[in-house]
């Protein structure tokens, strides 16, 4: 865990092209927590790890099940390059492009090792309300991300977690070619 200055404030709203080429809007209003997770590049060994990571926990593991989190990865690759990345990997949740890096500005993420990777990889756990509740900034340790999440779900009051079993998913805005 690192300590962000977007810590108990608001998430800042995005609106970014998903693989699937709809914009998506985000955070929403579905009362669900979120995971968001920012990752360098698509289809290198370690965002590849991290991505499948997340797929693989959302069916696999009870803390993301019982919590009804919402997944949702931001990376610099172009729509195009996402799309076939979530093909061959069968990715279930949105991945947005955050080509024109406003995202990244908007949550504080720069570059890593030391400026040879065009985006660090740091991932924010938001609260139902829409609250950024934590943030975990490791570049190396791609492994770490969705540990770090399903400790936080695993922090969430129950009555957190039953409000959010009916809640609809967040729904990309009307799609855009």
């Amino acid at each position: 865990m690192v300590q962000n200055t977007l810590v108990g404030q608001p998430a800042p709203a995005l609106s970014l092209k998903n693989y699937d080429g709809s914009t998506y809007e985000f955070p929403g209003t579905s009362g669900r927590p979120i995971a968001l997770f920012f990752f360098p590049r698509a289809g290198s060994y370690g965002c590849t790890k991290e991505v499948c990571s997340f797929r693989d926990a959302l069916v696999d593991q009870a803390t993301f099940k019982n919590s009804n989190v919402t997944i949702v990865g931001v990376s610099p690759d172009t729509p195009e390059d996402l799309k076939a990345f979530a093909a061959k990997q069968n990715v279930t949740y949105p991945i947005l492009s955050d080509q024109g890096g406003e995202a990244r500005q908007a949550y504080h993420v720069g570059k890593a090792l030391f400026g040879l990777a065009e985006s660090a990889r740091v991932t924010f756990v938001i609260d139902q309300s829409g609250v950024v509740r934590d943030a975990l900034d490791s570049t190396i340790n791609f492994g770490a991300h969705v540990k770090f999440v399903s400790k936080w779900l695993e922090t969430l009051p129950a009555t957190e977690a039953s409000t959010t079993d009916t809640a609809p998913a967040p729904t990309p805005a009307s799609a855009t070619t």
